[in-house]
């Protein structure tokens, strides 16, 4: 078959012959029909995931739309860090899937589950989240915090501020979700317009991060209520200089979520909630396809026309 190979971490992958999928008792061999180009294959690809085996040649992708043998169209994740769904065919775990709903696009939904899913589990596993609840998006405009902003509000959040770094975006959240955005980079605005929040999704984390908690927690007027800090991503830095009185003095608690703290079947319990919110429209995501065959292009971000998280189609 053909697959898009990496051999040398931090290259690029390139679309090559490679061995078919061998599947362990519990998988079995199905057609990819599209995988995602997330943030999190570039990093299991270059070897610096803290899941990465560190084996090479690999065969990057986490997830995709993949046809079955009895022909219908299912979300597949794989659990495995070197064989994965940027090829002609990939080994699966089938209670690791989920049958798109009719009419479903496989090109959204394989950009979409991805960054849809960090906020939705770290809402619905991480926390105990309250309908009602009001929400604080650090991180805003990349593509999983615009989903944060969306999924918070379809789980039942009555306010959410979004902030982020690039204005534009930032703005456009305003009509999807979002009833308040403040730039990122003005600490003293978010700290007024999130005083009375109950829940940080944090996709920044680093100074940003140590800066806000700070801001929040002195402009909470009962610091003593509840703040849920939900860690996801550190795009701002991987360490934070948290003062010691900020936990001491106040009720926030800092949780992370990924997959150590949530777990396999945690995440897998979340798909078809997922799937239909995507399916259905309930958050929408933009998304651009590519030939897998064009992977080197689409890797050094020039594929033509590409807008949105990049999909390799089959």
């Amino acid at each position: 078959m053909q697959a898009a190979v990496v051999t040398e971490f931090g290259h690029a992958p390139t679309w090559q012959e490679f061995d078919d999928p061998t599947p362990t008792p519990d998988e079995v061999v199905v057609d990819v029909v599209a995988a995602g180009l997330h943030p999190r294959v570039r990093s299991q690809a270059d070897g610096s995931h803290y899941t990465s085996e560190g084996a090479l040649p690999l065969v990057p992708g986490v997830d995709g739309v993949a046809r079955f043998s009895d022909g219908t169209l299912r979300y597949v994740a794989v659990a495995g860090d070197t064989r994965g769904t940027m090829a002609e065919r990939v080994a699966v775990d089938p209670r690791a899937s989920v049958v798109l709903p009719d009419g479903a696009d496989p090109v959204t939904i394989a950009a979409g589950v991805n960054p849809v899913l960090s906020s939705w589990v770290a809402l619905r596993r991480r926390i105990t989240f309250e309908p009602g609840s009001r929400v604080l998006v650090l991180g805003a405009t990349g593509a999983s915090g615009t989903a944060a902003v969306q999924v918070a509000k379809h789980l039942g959040a009555v306010h959410v501020v979004a902030s982020g770094r690039n204005p534009a975006r930032l703005q456009a959240l305003t009509g999807i979700g979002a009833d308040v955005v403040v730039p990122l980079g003005d600490v003293e605005a978010i700290g007024a317009a999130a005083s009375d929040v109950d829940v940080v999704i944090d996709y920044v984390w680093g100074q940003p991060a140590a800066d806000v908690m700070q801001a929040l927690v002195t402009a909470r007027r009962d610091r003593g209520r509840r703040l849920d800090w939900i860690a996801i991503g550190s795009t701002a830095g991987h360490e934070a200089a948290i003062p010691s009185a900020a936990l001491r003095a106040s009720g926030l608690t800092i949780v992370g979520s990924g997959q150590g703290s949530v777990g396999r079947a945690g995440f897998v319990a979340e798909l078809p909630g997922i799937v239909g919110a995507i399916a259905d429209g309930t958050v929408r995501v933009d998304a651009s396809a590519v030939r897998m065959a064009d992977v080197e292009s689409a890797w050094a971000g020039q594929a033509d026309g590409a807008a949105g998280r990049v999909v390799l189609t089959v």
